[in-house]
């Protein structure tokens, strides 16, 4: 296809981004599926060109997206590959209080709900969580399952400030943040909570929303480790 011809070659088979991208869930490019940052390293997939788009496989959490072939400009080679940062539980602890400042700070600024929103200031769920933890260099998995499964499960009474928790009904479907006392911090949609990024109570004795998140508690999480791309989560 003549835009692929216009990817430069990359001795490692990798690329980075200088603009902000879009990346769907389809090669129809209808639907979000996440967004890649500034200086995200991918692979393109050449193989799977369609007319519109091509799949790209983004290296920091394994996840896999279409991009429209009329923004694969925006690539260019690295200069060498990406390779995971090794962090302990310890290194984790001493990010925690940047990580859930990210979130406040994000949450002042104007925001609404948006699905596969993960460069701000309008996050989905997963993505909020994603971001705040990859300004700190630390990379989770993008959506809310693969963080539940890639965390070390907890009880709720052993909660942390910047532990997750994770709410759904046949499978997780919502993630938010501790941050200690019985609050947390999340993106929620329209539909069912406050169409962006607020903080609600931990609790089936809070206010609606509050309730409605409370029983649909699923689990609890802790970040151990930063996300390895060559595990599966």
């Amino acid at each position: 296809m003549t835009y692929l011809n216009s990817l430069l070659p990359s001795l490692y088979a990798e690329y980075c981004n200088d603009t902000p991208l879009d990346l769907f869930n389809s090669s129809q490019c209808e639907e979000l599926a996440t967004q890649a940052a500034i200086g995200r390293n991918l692979t393109v997939l050449s193989n799977t060109a369609r007319r519109k788009a091509v799949q790209v496989c983004l290296k920091e959490d394994n996840y896999l997206a279409w991009l429209p072939l009329t923004r694969l400009l925006a690539l260019k080679p690295v200069s060498k590959p990406y390779t995971p940062i090794v962090f302990n539980r310890n290194d984790i602890v001493s990010r925690l209080e940047k990580i859930i400042t990210f979130t406040k700070v994000a949450m002042e600024q104007p925001n609404y709900y948006l699905w596969g929103g993960t460069i701000g200031p309008n996050y989905d769920c997963s993505g909020l969580i994603q971001r705040a933890f990859a300004v700190s260099g630390i990379w989770l998995p993008r959506d809310s399952h693969q963080q539940e499964a890639f965390t070390k499960r907890i009880e709720i009474k052993d909660l942390l400030a910047g532990d997750l928790i994770f709410f759904g009904e046949e499978k997780v479907n919502h993630v938010a943040l501790y941050l200690g006392n019985g609050y947390y911090v999340h993106s929620s949609c329209k539909e069912t909570g406050r169409n962006g990024i607020a903080i609600d109570s931990f609790s089936g004795e809070g206010d609606e929303i509050s309730q409605r998140y409370y029983n649909k508690f699923w689990s609890c999480g802790r970040v151990m480790n930063n996300y390895n791309n060559s595990l599966t989560t």
